[in-house]
């Protein structure tokens, strides 16, 4: 009795065991929108200055994967590993495939440009590494990477791909 007794508490707790672990990963892959790439360091010397500066080369490309849904982008966060951040203000749709590249600088945003500017003109990514951190409006967990440039920049063009 105390043999399948304590094979069944065992059981119970391998099985309970893999369903807390489940929910983990799933938050991680359980959005359609991923972190796509990023262009962490601006072409040129680093200039933050609204009117002449290279902030609006600095962006992030975030990519709708879901084979059926739009996703709205409103109240979705951008986070660093510093804290610095840039949640989504206003309505902003990705169709399945589709994609938005969150630029520096200030300008105009357009879906159908596919662009939204953070109307800051301070530089987000460090040019050495940083973590790029994407929540859902939910405030539940989408995508995270981290860089560095001497592991991830192989060919020193200051952009990163982390999903085709």
């Amino acid at each position: 009795m105390r043999i399948r007794s304590a094979l069944a508490v065992t059981a119970t707790a391998g099985t309970l065991a893999v369903i807390l672990a489940a929910p983990a990963q799933a938050t991680e892959y359980s959005s359609a929108l991923k972190i796509k790439g990023v262009q962490y360091d601006a072409p040129g010397r680093d200039s933050n200055s609204c009117s002449t500066g290279n902030t609006r080369s600095e962006y992030l490309t975030i990519k709708n994967y879901s084979h059926s849904s739009t996703v709205n982008l409103k109240g979705y966060v951008v986070k660093d590993a510093a804290g610095n951040r840039f949640t989504f203000p206003s309505n902003h749709y990705l169709e399945p495939g589709d994609y938005v590249k969150l630029r520096g600088g200030k300008g105009t945003d357009s879906d159908a440009g596919n662009v939204v500017y953070r109307q800051n003109c301070n530089f987000l990514w460090n040019n050495d590494k940083d973590t790029i951190y994407l929540y859902k409006s939910s405030g539940a967990h989408a995508d995270t990477h981290a860089y560095t440039k001497s592991h991830d920049d192989r060919d020193g063009n200051g952009y990163i791909t982390f999903h085709g």
